[in-house]
Order: structure tokens, then sequence, then C-alpha cells
């Protein structure tokens, strides 16, 4: 799946304005989201070019089981999702512009799906932690609908656990450039964010 570039250059202009008219960041505490949008490698690395994201994390939320593996979560059968969890400075981004992007770096009227990886893993998810996040991403999903035709499938629940993927997922299109996957799939949806701006310095 690519970009809505139209619409990301359009969200990246108006950010950039705010982010410009903030505040110089200073020791505030930083803030969670959780998204799943596909495979985990592709989100964690369009998250890390955005200004204010400090960490991406890679890991499995949504399902039933307890400490599931790679490879149970695969299987579909522990109900979890890929999912990432993104730790932001909310001097420099709020949770409205963090799901905001979310609409513009996966497709999400898809059900259980991103491009080739199919599942129920690959689900189109965000997962809030209390009510004032349910009801801004509920308000950006709607906002969003318009621009998907009025598709959007992405599930929007209550977070109840996030389980940190095995080590060899975390960053793992900046360590495996040459990979596959990453080279295929990854590195041309990066190459378009970044030329539509997205881009930051590394964390």
């Amino acid at each position: 799946m690519t970009p809505r570039l139209p619409s990301l250059l359009l969200w990246l202009t108006l950010f950039t304005m705010s982010t410009h008219a903030a505040a110089p960041a200073t020791s505030t505490a930083l803030r969670s989201a959780y998204v799943g949008g596909g495979c985990f490698w592709c989100t964690e690395a369009a998250y890390e070019l955005l200004p204010g994201v400090k960490s991406v994390v890679s890991g499995y939320a949504g399902g039933k089981s307890s400490q599931p593996t790679y490879k149970e979560v695969c299987s579909g059968t522990t109900g979890h999702a890929e999912v990432i969890r993104i730790d932001y400075d909310p001097e420099v981004i709020t949770y409205r512009q963090v799901i905001d992007y979310f609409w513009n770096i996966h497709d999400p009227t898809t059900l259980n799906r991103q491009g080739a990886d199919e599942g129920t893993q690959y689900r189109s998810i965000i997962l809030t932690t209390n009510e004032v996040e349910r009801e801004t991403a509920q308000a950006s999903k709607a906002a969003a609908q318009a621009s998907w035709g009025g598709r959007i499938v992405t599930e929007i629940v209550g977070l109840e656990k996030f389980y940190e993927a095995e080590k060899y997922h975390q960053d793992y299109f900046r360590n495996n450039p040459h990979e596959g996957y990453c080279r295929v799939v990854i590195k041309p949806k990066i190459d378009k964010l970044k030329k539509a701006g997205a881009a930051k310095s590394a964390p």
C-alpha cells in the first residue's frame, strides 16, 4: 500500500506550522500511543520519521493469550495484532497528530490485510489507554473517512496489555536495510514519506 501523498503533504504542512509555533521542548514526561497497521516493521520505521517521536517499540496487543511469541501471533490463533508503542514528547506533538499521521502510512480500508500480509494479526487497530484518547482517536478516524471514501475499518479498542516483541524485531528496518522485505516493501514507503517532508533526525 502507498501513503496518500496529497493529504499527507497537507497534514505535514499543518503539522510543521503547529510544531514551529510550539514552545521549545522541556523535560515533560513522554507519553505513549499504540497503533497497528500491518507489519510492525513498516509502522515502526514510518513513525521513527515523525518529529516529536522519541522511540518506537514493536510488540503485540489486542489478543487474549499472555506472553505471545512471534510464531504464535503469526499463526493467527492468539488474537493479537502486530502493533507499535510510540513514545512521544507532548510538548512537540499531540496525541491527535500522532493518530492523524496513522491514516497516511497504511491502508485502513483493508480488513485483516496490508498488501501481501494477510491475517488478523495485520489488522488496522488503535489501542487507547483512557477516555480522552478514545474520543480523540474516534474524531481523527471520522475526519479521515472522507479521504478514504468512508471505507475505514480500523478498530478502536482499549489497551489491555502491550507485549514487547522479540529483540530482533526492534528497529528492524534500520538494522536490516538490505533484507528483501525491507528493500521491496519498506524502503519505497519510507522514501515517499521523506520526500513528503516527514523526515527528522534519527532518534
